[in-house]
């Protein structure tokens, strides 16, 4: 079922909710809070699963408590759109661990990229070793993160 739409019916959307806020919560304390019983939230989250509504679970670690103490929205165009340039870019921009999130978009830039580093000195290595040397950059700007005001947020299901 792996890419299939699917309706989601009000149970589904309380065990998304739930497991959006906790999804190391057990089956049992799942289906209490759901209010069913263990085996069909057991299904119902199987089924979520192999739709590829739930894809996947993690856990969700503190930048700034892991030492990755500087944080930026980069803006970047490309000079062309040349396949090969493009298709480059989204390789090796998806392989850098210091890229959390990567977004093509319309407007001025052409992606959006969420960068979190050790330090300043850390954010400038990544810019002048890795992004500047990426065929086709145009152009880069940084926006500095001052404050985190809502990361990590639930999809509204």
């Amino acid at each position: 079922m792996d890419g299939v739409l699917m309706h989601l019916a009000e149970p589904d959307r309380i065990l998304l909710r739930l497991l959006q806020q906790d999804a190391r919560i057990s089956n049992q304390e799942l289906a209490e809070k759901a209010g069913m019983s263990a085996s069909a939230c057991w299904r119902r989250v199987r089924s979520l699963e192999e739709a590829g509504i739930i894809s996947g679970y993690g856990a969700v670690v503190d930048p700034m408590k892991a030492g990755l103490n500087f944080s930026a929205v980069v803006h970047v165009m490309l000079s062309r759109h040349e396949a090969d340039h493009l298709a480059t870019f989204v390789s090796r921009v998806a392989a850098r661990p210091e890229v959390l999130e990567c977004f093509s978009t319309t407007g001025e830039a052409d992606y959006h990229l969420h960068v979190v580093c050790r330090d300043k000195d850390a954010y400038n290595d990544f810019l002048e070793h890795f992004l500047f040397r990426l065929p086709g950059i145009a152009h880069v700007r940084t926006n500095l993160v001052l404050k985190d005001i809502k990361v990590h947020g639930q999809v509204p299901v």
